[in-house]
């Protein structure tokens, strides 16, 4: 029987869950396919299907760490509320694309006050352990 090992193509179906039972994505059907070595995907993640058979199951949890990292109080940021305009709503947790330092980057809403928006610039699952519940659907050299 053919297991994963490295350099292989493998396509996976999976659910992914927070701590609290929360799926924070799945594949429905569609599964996820990337290659082993080419980090496509978290390390521990490949590593966790490295020696899987073709139908073979198994539940991964994958830290904080080894996702996407911590959240950093550095990615928040405090705008003044002025800076949009006066009719413009905004709603806690609307994505945001704004320019810092001639980059682009998307952050959320947290907090709207009269004077002053909280602006935050981490990943949604950052600070947040991951556990997958995989099963492997082929594996191509």
């Amino acid at each position: 029987m053919r297991r994963v090992k490295a350099g292989d193509t493998v396509s996976i179906e999976y659910i992914g869950t927070l701590d609290n039972g929360h799926i924070f994505h799945s594949t429905e059907g569609t599964p996820l396919t990337f290659t082993i070595g080419a980090d496509q995907v978290f390390a521990a993640l490949e590593q966790a299907v490295l020696g899987m058979a073709v139908g073979e199951a198994r539940n991964v949890l994958v830290p904080a760490s080894d996702a996407y990292g911590p959240r950093l109080p550095e990615n928040l940021l405090r705008v003044d509320r002025s800076l949009f305009p006066a009719e413009r709503t905004l709603r806690i947790a609307e994505k945001l694309q704004i320019e810092i330092g001639g980059e682009p980057r998307v952050m959320r809403v947290r907090a709207v006050e009269e004077e002053m928006v909280l602006l935050d610039g981490n990943h949604d699952l950052a600070g947040c352990d991951l556990t997958f519940a995989l099963q492997v659907c082929a594996i191509e050299e």
